[in-house]
């Protein structure tokens, strides 16, 4: 039997059945009912009733955020005046540069890094795969 031809015989009966189910055993208005019974309900609406306790957390991280400034100009400090016998340990460096790759880019570093020369394997890579044959 083809699947064309069982598709003919089959559709009827279910056809039939799904109408018998949503119509005569009523669950086509059970489904539109509650519907209805959901769609008079009040949308729920979040309140806000800790706004007291955000200015206290907002405080207390701006004291925070004084605390570890003073402490970083303290170690600074430290560090400038008597530290590694004067010696500046970054002279002839650069800060990171951050740079933003673009939107669906790779991330590769920065565009002025030449990054590391792998010729060296890539020449020593032909003599094993020869010696592998």
């Amino acid at each position: 039997m083809k699947k064309s031809d069982l598709k003919q015989l089959i559709k009827p009966v279910v056809k039939e059945c799904i109408h018998e189910v949503l119509l005569e055993e009523g669950l086509l208005s059970n489904v539109v009912s509650e519907v209805v019974k959901g769609m008079n309900t009040a949308p729920l609406v979040e309140s806000r009733q800790n706004a007291p306790r955000q200015q206290e957390v907002a405080k207390e991280s701006a004291a925070a955020r004084k605390k570890m400034t003073d402490h970083r100009k303290r170690i600074l400090e430290a560090i400038g005046t008597d530290a590694y016998n004067g010696i500046d340990l970054f002279e002839g460096t650069e800060p990171l540069s951050h740079h933003e790759p673009q939107a669906g880019s790779a991330d590769l570093g920065s565009p002025r890094d030449a990054g590391v020369d792998i010729s060296s394997i890539v020449g020593d890579a032909s003599k094993i795969w020869q010696a592998i044959k």
